[in-house]
């Protein structure tokens, strides 16, 4: 897959939530060639700190447009600068990077929870051809800001809170279990280890084929560093280059 580095223009950001926001960026080579699962890396400030790239998943893509779109949470310096950044300034991106899901689907469950769902989006979009629905969790119903996203793209939205304030109470393993019967050919998760784990040991009792996007701090972004490797059957798996998309069976050690 063919990698770019573009100096990609920012044309909005907007706030999803108190600590989230969407941001779109003219970049037509990278959206010409990104596919769902892939991701790109930021330079957020041409100073000396924050010294690294930053990794975001693609949330979404306008082919026609040539923009791409992101969404991120604040978390540290680099987040925040990117958050004061304003409509016509300027930020290097190089990608599409990584390799991303199939789309063979054609009744599939996306699974996300947290900024897992970013990931998601764009490949709900890819296949909206076909009856895709979704399950995401949050902590509470503040945290499901994502529906809105979602609900004009997929047949369904599944929803859980751990608090019991939006959709059945619990985590997605509430409702898990019960969906899993419907029939889907095909699942797709991305969140947090704990919850994609739980997932994957519940999928692999059936066999539905299972595609999971792992998060692993990344410091190049190229596969050169090693810091974003884990553990495969009988080899060491770099997430950056051989991922982020994997078979939910080809990941020994998250």
């Amino acid at each position: 897959m063919k990698k770019t580095i573009v100096l990609a223009e920012i044309l909005s950001q907007e706030k999803l939530a108190p600590e989230v926001n969407k941001i779109e960026l003219l970049a037509p080579a990278i959206a010409h060639e990104a596919q769902p699962g892939q991701f790109v890396t930021v330079a957020v400030s041409d100073q000396v700190a924050p010294l690294l790239r930053r990794p975001f998943g693609i949330a979404d893509v306008n082919k026609e447009a040539g923009t791409i779109t992101l969404i991120y949470r604040l978390l540290g310096p680099a987040t925040h600068l990117l958050d004061k950044l304003l409509p016509q300034a300027k930020v290097s991106i190089i990608g599409p990077l990584g390799h991303g899901f199939s789309l063979a689907g054609k009744k599939p469950l996306l699974i996300g929870g947290g900024m897992g769902l970013a990931p998601l989006h764009f490949l709900a979009t890819r296949l909206s051809a076909v009856p895709v629905e979704v399950l995401m969790g949050g902590k509470t119903q503040a945290e499901l800001f994502w529906t809105q996203l979602f609900t004009d793209i997929v047949k369904e939205v599944h929803l859980t809170t751990d608090d019991g304030t939006e959709g059945t109470k619990g985590t997605v393993m509430a409702l898990l279990p019960q969906l899993l019967a419907a029939g889907y050919d095909s699942i797709y998760v991305c969140g947090p280890i704990p919850m994609m784990k739980a997932v994957v040991a519940e999928v692999n009792k059936t066999n539905i084929p299972c595609e999971v996007s792992l998060e692993k701090y990344m410091a190049c972004g190229l596969g050169a560093c090693l810091s974003c490797s884990c553990q495969g059957i009988g080899k060491r798996l770099k997430v950056c280059t051989d991922g982020p998309v994997f078979d939910s069976r080809e990941v020994v050690e998250w």
